[in-house]
């Protein structure tokens, strides 16, 4: 039985692995997005959590435990000094992975795995709220299916009417 063993072994040895794990780390901390195999970004995002946490207190300490992990100067340099900083008020999800459909030659999933706080596109809306208040999902004023009818019945309508002033 395979009680507790949550590893993904990846298809590789264990030094392989470790390699592959440090490579693709210092690749999304120097890039902040990348594209890889579905089973590689779960087993990034599981690999670079930690060390993402522990860039938030910047000590000696905490940088020769992530140094140890990434054996790349460059990449903790930029995870303490840009990554870190950008991350403090997070609790923790410091990554999105996004699937991205399948890839050609083989097809295998394939997922795009980017850094949360370094997407331009999601946290440009998010200054953009609606006053700070919740939506509900249900209520108001004739909701439900005869709504989402009349709407688009009504939309249809005034489509046709301005295909008949062009003519």
């Amino acid at each position: 039985m395979r009680h507790g063993k949550k590893l993904n072994h990846l298809g590789r040895k264990s030094a392989h692995r470790k390699a592959l794990m440090r490579n693709l780390a210092s690749a999304l901390i120097e890039h902040k997005r990348i594209n890889t195999t579905l089973a590689k970004a779960k087993a990034l995002r599981t690999y670079i959590e930690p060390l993402v946490t522990k860039a938030k207190d910047n000590t000696t300490h905490s940088r020769r435990v992530v140094f140890s992990y990434l054996q790349n100067k460059d990449a903790v340099k930029e995870l303490f000094e840009v990554v870190g900083p950008k991350v403090v008020g997070r609790p923790g999800g410091y990554v999105r992975v996004i699937k991205t459909g399948f890839r050609r030659g083989d097809a295998s999933e394939m997922a795009m795995i980017e850094l949360v706080d370094f997407n331009e596109i999601y946290t440009a809306g998010k200054g953009q709220g609606t006053g700070g208040r919740k939506r509900r999902r249900r209520g108001g004023k004739g909701g439900g299916q005869g709504a989402a009818t009349a709407a688009t019945a009504a939309t249809a309508a005034t489509a046709v009417a301005a295909s008949e002033e062009e003519e």
